[in-house]
């Protein structure tokens, strides 16, 4: 299965509640890395065994009777990462990773909710990531960017001095103020080698649960 593996495999779909609800099951979709739940759809044994064999989420359509592979028309595909059942075996928790916007009218999430907290961190990468692409001229991450790996860890060591020295002689606002503007220029320096907070927060989980 491709980016990532399903805790869930199809033999644990046939133990699944299906009677409940004439053969389909509820299933919230959630970013895998920020927690923000994107969408909800109902499967079927079949539209769960192909999104098992796929690594793509598909869900069984009740308007059109038959299943969809989300993004099948538009692109806008949900490439899974896991499958969880909840307690009962009667609704599924699915991980994915948005491969453009999820909803129809080309928000991130089918609700009208942003993401809070720190995974807000996954919006600051897409900022960047856009800003990328704009003019030099009118863009200091694109200046930043296009001036090269060795000046933007020039500005990384910079900020990262200018929140040592807020720690000693400013008060809590001043710190949080030079913070961000270290976070930012460490996620202009994510971009610029090729990797994300995804993999960052992966290697602090992989040193502080193992």
């Amino acid at each position: 299965m491709r980016d990532g593996s399903a805790a869930m495999t199809p033999r644990d779909a046939s133990s699944l509640a299906w009677d409940k609800m004439g053969g389909l099951i509820p299933a919230v979709v959630q970013h895998a890395w920020t927690g923000q739940v994107l969408m909800v759809g109902y499967m079927n044994a079949e539209a769960l065994d192909a999104t098992l064999e796929s690594g793509f989420v598909t869900f069984y359509s009740r308007s059109k009777e038959r299943i969809w592979r989300k993004g099948e028309t538009s692109g806008n595909r949900l490439s899974l990462v896991s499958v969880q059942a909840d307690c009962d075996g009667d609704a599924l928790l699915i991980a994915a990773r948005p491969e453009g916007p999820t909803c129809h009218l080309g928000t991130g999430s089918c609700f009208a909710t942003e993401a809070g907290g720190i995974a807000w961190l996954d919006r600051l990468s897409g900022i960047v990531r856009e800003r990328a692409a704009a003019d030099a001229g009118e863009s200091y991450t694109a200046r930043l960017l296009s001036e090269g790996i060795a000046r933007i860890a020039q500005k990384v060591g910079e900020e990262g001095v200018e929140v040592a020295l807020a720690a000693v002689t400013r008060d809590a606002e001043g710190c949080v103020e030079e913070t961000a503007d270290l976070i930012y220029h460490l996620t202009v320096l994510l971009e610029a080698r090729g990797f994300g907070w995804p993999d960052v927060v992966a290697a602090l989980r992989e040193r502080h649960e193992g």
